[in-house]
């Protein structure tokens, strides 16, 4: 962290003014609080802002009462270090200097950064967010959430390639071929199975047929948003360590922004042990998921009525991260309904998954189980492997999980990969020794 004696001559004088005006609010009034026009003579327009936009839905940094530009950032966090103010009062301009650190760093315009605008319009960007996670991992042997993130990425981007395709699998041509062929696969079993059928696969039928390109823009829109929050939460967080170590996440922490789950997550990250770094990955995926955009989802699958359930479970049957070892979401979890079917108890098997990645526990559950320790045995156990995967170019080795390509093999499979067995008889539980037998009792 800078001290008082690194703060350049130039910067001296605003130092000075900074702390005069400080105690002045103090004897006079209290700060203000709130957002404040920036101007580049007051330095004390920079403390006590709060964050209008922290959730990323719109362009822009944190808020809107501070600039984007890291220099002009950069001289204003100087200037409140060296003046000694208490880091909670410029927690809001020692995040948006991060991230607009990381976003430079990223080749990403903060201010033409709007999910609003459509995926068309910002594709580029969907891009760049998981090349720079990529970037980070590849720029510290301790990053392994970033490597996770960006590897994923690629089947998440690829996705996204394919939802600006028209036919791709949430193009309303997909959805339509997938809502009627599982509609039609469902006609087929016996009622007792299909009437035990969960909500989100009778939505799939019923109503994915009648989908509209509008409600798939919609929800492109809220995918949009949950990326953007992502990379404003945990790339401050990155760049604040490669740049200063713990003092600066915790300075960052100061912010109340970052709870101790996290920040413990940092300490384990930086004892550089096996151990610890394995420790980070977790908290740290479990702040994306349970923190980060946990409501996010939550509204997305409630939302447009059935809409939100019809497509946040189609991106679960989709769903594939690119990590060596880890599963596919059907596979992980696949459906199977158990019915008595003319007094006989049947399984069903399907090639649809049996939960919703919208839905919090199940969503974790896969997370905990199957993705971090997939990932976590990638970069721990077999390091010797990781430059094949985590050295590659992006777009190509992305191109290479589009569902476009195989659409038709993959509607196919969800359609007919459809088995009804006998249920499997439970083993009868011997006696317990010295229990008297069934003719003993009935003599």
């Amino acid at each position: 962290m800078t001290s008082r004696s690194d703060v350049a001559p130039r910067h001296r004088v605003a130092a000075v003014v900074v702390a005069v005006m400080v105690a002045l609010a103090t004897v006079a009034s209290p700060a203000p609080v709130g957002a404040q026009p920036y101007t580049r003579d007051l330095d004390i327009s920079y403390l006590d802002i709060a964050a209008d936009n922290p959730h990323g839905e719109r362009p822009g940094g944190f808020t809107t009462a501070l600039p984007t530009d890291p220099d002009e950032l950069r001289s204003a966090l100087e200037s409140a270090r060296a003046a000694g103010v208490a880091p909670e009062r410029y927690g809001t301009l020692t995040r948006q200097y991060w991230l607009a650190v990381g976003a430079e760093n990223a080749g990403i315009d903060l201010g033409g950064w709007d999910p609003a605008r459509g995926l068309e319009a910002t594709l580029d960007t969907v891009d760049k967010v998981y090349v720079n996670y990529l970037r980070l991992h590849n720029s510290h042997d301790g990053f392994w959430w970033t490597g996770m993130a960006g590897l994923a990425g690629m089947s998440f981007a690829a996705g996204f390639w394919d939802l600006d395709d028209v036919g791709g699998l949430l193009g309303v041509p997909g959805v339509h071929e997938l809502g009627a062929g599982v509609g039609g696969a469902l006609v087929g079993i016996p009622w007792e199975q299909a009437q035990d059928m969960p909500a989100d696969v009778r939505l799939l039928a019923t109503v994915g047929p009648t989908l509209r390109q509008a409600d798939v823009d919609w929800y492109l829109h809220r995918l949009l948003i949950m990326q953007r929050n992502i990379f404003m939460d945990m790339v401050p967080m990155h760049e604040a360590y490669a740049a200063e170590g713990m003092p600066a996440i915790e300075e960052l922490a100061a912010s109340g922004a970052y709870d101790d789950y996290v920040v413990e997550a940092w300490r384990q990250l930086d004892s550089g042990t096996p151990e610890g770094r394995s420790e980070a990955l977790m908290r740290m995926a479990s702040r994306e998921q349970n923190q980060i955009i946990a409501d996010q989802w939550d509204a997305t699958a409630a939302g447009r009525g059935d809409v939100g359930r019809v497509l946040t479970y189609i991106t679960t049957i989709g769903g594939a991260p690119d990590i060596p070892g880890a599963s596919a979401l059907g596979a992980f979890g696949p459906l199977t309904v158990r019915a008595d079917v003319g007094g006989r108890p049947t399984v069903l098997h399907t090639p649809l998954p049996g939960f919703n990645w919208a839905d919090r526990e199940p969503r974790w559950e896969y997370i905990e189980q199957d993705l971090v320790p997939a990932f976590r045995s990638l970069v721990r156990d077999r390091p010797h492997e990781v430059p094949r995967y985590l050295g590659v170019e992006f777009r190509p080795r992305a191109e290479q999980n589009r569902i476009l390509a195989r659409l038709p093999a993959f509607v196919g499979q969800m359609t007919t990969g459809w088995v009804i067995a006998p249920a499997p008889v439970p083993p009868v539980p011997a006696p317990a020794p010295g229990a008297p037998t069934s003719e003993v009792l009935a003599g």
